[in-house]
């Protein structure tokens, strides 16, 4: 797998952008657990208790174990903006914005949506749902530490929050060109 992320990094610099200007870093979480009420359309449903209390436990990981985001961009979608909600106070000011478009996305139309982040932001994060959020972070990963990989391969829960660092312009994230260097998930005791 590895060999996919050294052909990407070899492209770029051929192209004229040199790797290790800056390392940038994606945190790509699913939104929490969901309630399903009967009529709510499901752009509109909320997060479900266990949701709420494993967002918190969420918001407590991001704080202390992961580089604060420069930058979120959520799901329009009820469920994830109350993720966000829940942890955001504890990462401290954050600029967060509502992508349309990442409602219902498949992987390369959120990686259209990464394509257009501003090179000054290190640190991304992306509040999404599946099944493209998993398999954006499926494509992007080149490499990564063996036990998030095998976790990757296993599941991509709600709540679960993979990071990536690739050093590429947003621009030019692409398949295989990141390391997956953690895959967490949050659950309240």
């Amino acid at each position: 797998m590895r060999s996919g992320a050294s052909k990407c990094r070899r492209a770029i610099t051929r192209s004229g952008w040199h790797a290790g200007d800056m390392e940038r870093t994606l945190i790509a979480m699913r939104h929490a657990k969901s309630a399903w009420p009967l009529g709510v359309p499901d752009e509109k449903r909320p997060l479900s208790a266990r949701g709420r209390r494993d967002a918190v436990v969420a918001g407590q990981l991001l704080s202390s174990r992961l580089p604060r985001p420069d930058e979120v961009i959520v799901s329009p979608a009820r469920r994830a903006r109350q993720t966000v909600k829940l942890f955001q106070s504890m990462l401290g000011p954050v600029l967060t914005r509502r992508d349309d478009r990442v409602y219902a996305a498949s992987w390369w139309e959120i990686l259209d949506v990464i394509h257009e982040v501003d090179d000054d932001v290190e640190t991304l994060m992306l509040v999404g749902h599946n099944p493209g959020l998993e398999d954006l972070v499926r494509q992007l990963t080149g490499h990564g530490r063996e036990r998030a990989v095998r976790q990757l391969a296993h599941k991509y829960p709600t709540s679960a929050i993979a990071v990536l660092v690739a050093d590429l312009p947003w621009s030019r994230w692409g398949a295989g060109c990141a390391e997956l260097t953690n895959l967490l998930i949050p659950r309240a005791g």
